[in-house]
């Protein structure tokens, strides 16, 4: 008779089961025209956290989350949610379980903010069904939530810049996935709005992953920062960790001091340059 397996506590595997990263991604990487972009990329997401991906333009951060959300196939490698190989995972299932708000957002043909906000539910729907009450107030509430009420009726191309922004996180949201991958959802906005997206983003208690440019921005709300060079894993930690001096000038170029910021009690950042004098 065969030997029977040792039978594990169920609070050990319990443990283990909240202790297990929401997202993982192994040795992804990913080529275009045999130019290798990215490289071997391993990452770990846990559970409820925010992570931050930092690095110089053309380093890779877009196209690895691109790589994730099945946007490219990567050459080698593969991502795991909850567990389950993300890319064999259907369709329907993957949306119900991530949501992804993309740096490029063309749109064909207007729509009015209520509308754009309500692709979010398409995941939800069955076919040839209209839109069910639970869908139309689950639009309200993030339309509310992104401090859009009264926009509805409005159509999307006639909106400012931080408008749509907040119109296509609000879209994401109402996706009412545990994690949400956004590439650089800052980006073109004002400093006002940036810091407003980011505020929306911190109080859903989702597990984010996310590209940021602004290196304060990603030191005020990251858990953690996953910095990227070349293609290439470069550090990975906590903000205190990976935004030093020596780190910020291997990846950009620039010298600057990192203070802390009396009234968040996170980094800030002053940067440093060489400035020509007359």
């Amino acid at each position: 008779m065969a030997e029977r397996g040792k039978r594990i506590p169920v609070e050990k595997a319990e443990k283990d089961r909240e202790n297990a990263p929401k997202l993982e991604v192994r040795g992804i990487s990913y080529s275009i025209d045999h130019k290798l972009i990215i490289e071997g990329i391993n990452l770990q997401v846990k559970k409820g956290s925010f992570v931050g991906i930092v690095g110089p333009n053309g380093c890779g951060k877009s196209t690895l989350l691109k790589n994730i959300y099945k946007v490219y196939s990567p050459d080698s490698g593969v991502a795991f949610l909850d567990g389950k190989t993300l890319w064999e995972m259907p369709d329907r299932e993957r949306a119900h379980n991530m949501s992804v708000m993309q740096q490029e957002n063309h749109v064909e043909f207007d729509m009015t903010v209520f509308e754009m906000v309500m692709l979010g539910r398409f995941a939800y729907q069955r076919m040839f069904h209209t839109d069910k009450a639970e869908d139309r107030k689950i639009v309200m509430e993030y339309i509310r939530e992104v401090g859009l009420e009264g926009y509805e009726n409005r159509y999307f191309l006639s909106l400012s810049g931080g408008e749509k922004q907040r119109t296509l996180l609000a879209r994401a949201l109402a996706q009412k996935a545990p994690l949400i991958i956004l590439d650089e959802p800052t980006n073109h906005l004002d400093i006002g709005y940036q810091y407003q997206i980011m505020n929306i983003l911190k109080r859903q208690k989702l597990t984010v992953l996310s590209c940021i440019h602004d290196l304060n921005i990603a030191a005020a709300y990251c858990d953690e920062i996953v910095l990227i060079r070349k293609g290439h894993v470069f550090g990975v930690g906590r903000p205190e960790e990976m935004l030093t001096d020596e780190n910020i000038y291997r990846l950009f170029g620039i010298h600057a001091r990192i203070i802390p910021n009396d009234s968040t009690g996170k980094l800030h950042i002053i940067f440093l340059p060489e400035l020509q004098k007359d």
